[in-house]
């Protein structure tokens, strides 16, 4: 437990652990108060996400390359999968999949973009390796492709379209996670000698397994349980505040849920890291797109009052789609600076400003 102490005192995001106990009353004492408990359940999870991710990596350094890597692709956005499951089991569908496209696009424009201004501030250029780069760009585009399939059915004057639809989402459901398997294997496997950063300083020891072990599991409980009030107050609270159930799980969710990973990319940046950077941002993205996304959708047949599809809105295709397009242009030559990664802060700006200002129409439930 001293290791996990030690984590505590010095790292700023942890002493936001001291809100956990407090939503957990409040939503026991004062169940009606949803804005405040809202509040609280946003503050709450960027704690439990920056401890989760310090767990899944302490586990990784403990089971070797493979295992590790595999671990760390896994369970690097199980906060975002929690607070979606979550959701899912409540029937909102809208925030689900508003928090998927969100999340994609969040991590390859805001995360990335703002890792290269970052870097670029303390460095003139930087240069990472565009192997990465371009696997979880492909990735990325494949995916996005695959999410267009559903919305263009759902175009066509189908007998029995919503079923067709569904059938369709299942099955590209099936096909993303074996896409998602074949490039962990690929990466971490057969051809992980492209994907080799420069060596750095050592980094420092990682935590026992057993202190660990049992932080992953603690933590889930408890970003199980937060997520729970998150989601039971997420539409009362996004109307006092002006914000449509859409715009809460695109950006509000994302930039949440993404937290700890953000804190680590635009460190590294800072260090000269850039390779990390590019590989928290676009393999967060890729994992959600290609893992994350399907998975919720067979797990809809689970815990959904109905199964849910890949049919997005119009609005939420097209971002994820000009985000991984820019991707793959930016990630092609290997090389940064600062006004790139601005541009891209600056596309992710326009989204969120037209998110809010014009949210998507009423969706259909599945």
């Amino acid at each position: 437990m001293q290791s996990l102490l030690i984590e505590v005192r010095r790292n700023p995001l942890l002493w936001l652990l001291v809100v956990v106990p407090i939503v957990l009353v409040a939503e026991k004492v004062v169940p009606e108060a949803h804005t405040v408990l809202f509040v609280l359940a946003v503050l709450a999870i960027v704690p439990l996400a920056a401890l989760l991710s310090h767990a899944t990596e302490a586990v990784a350094a403990k089971t070797g390359d493979a295992v590790g890597g595999l671990l760390n692709a896994t369970l690097g956005n199980l906060t975002e999968l929690i607070i979606a499951v979550t959701a899912l089991h409540a029937g909102q569908y809208m925030l689900v999949k508003a928090s998927i496209a969100g999340a994609i696009v969040t991590n390859t424009l805001f995360m990335l973009g703002a890792s290269f201004l970052l870097g670029g501030l303390y460095y003139r250029v930087q240069e990472y390796n565009r192997a990465g780069g371009r696997l979880y760009s492909a990735l990325l585009l494949m995916a996005t492709v695959a999410l267009l399939a559903p919305s263009a059915v759902a175009d066509l004057d189908l007998t029995h379209g919503e079923l067709v639809t569904q059938k369709l989402s299942t099955g590209l459901a099936a096909l993303l996670i074996i896409a998602y398997g074949l490039g962990l294997v690929f990466s971490l496997h057969t051809h992980k000698e492209f994907f080799a950063s420069e060596e750095h300083e050592k980094a420092e020891a990682p935590w026992p397994i057993g202190v660990a072990v049992g932080t992953l599991l603690v933590v889930t409980v408890l970003v199980a349980l937060v997520s729970e009030i998150f989601v039971e107050s997420v539409q009362k609270a996004a109307e006092t505040f002006g914000m449509s159930p859409a715009f809460v799980g695109f950006i509000i969710v994302s930039i949440v849920g993404a937290a700890a990973e953000m804190a680590v990319a635009f460190s590294a940046a800072r260090k000269n890291r850039l390779d990390m950077s590019v590989s928290i941002a676009l393999g967060s993205a890729s994992q959600i797109a290609l893992f994350v996304a399907p998975v919720l959708v067979l797990l809809s047949y689970i815990v959904g009052p109905t199964p849910m599809n890949l049919q997005f809105w119009p609005g939420a295709v097209t971002m994820v789609m000009i985000s991984a397009v820019m991707a793959t242009f930016i990630t092609n030559s290997g090389r940064s600076a600062w006004f790139i990664g601005a541009l891209l802060l600056f596309v992710y700006v326009i989204f969120a400003m037209t998110l809010y200002v014009i949210p998507p129409g009423a969706q259909t439930p599945g």
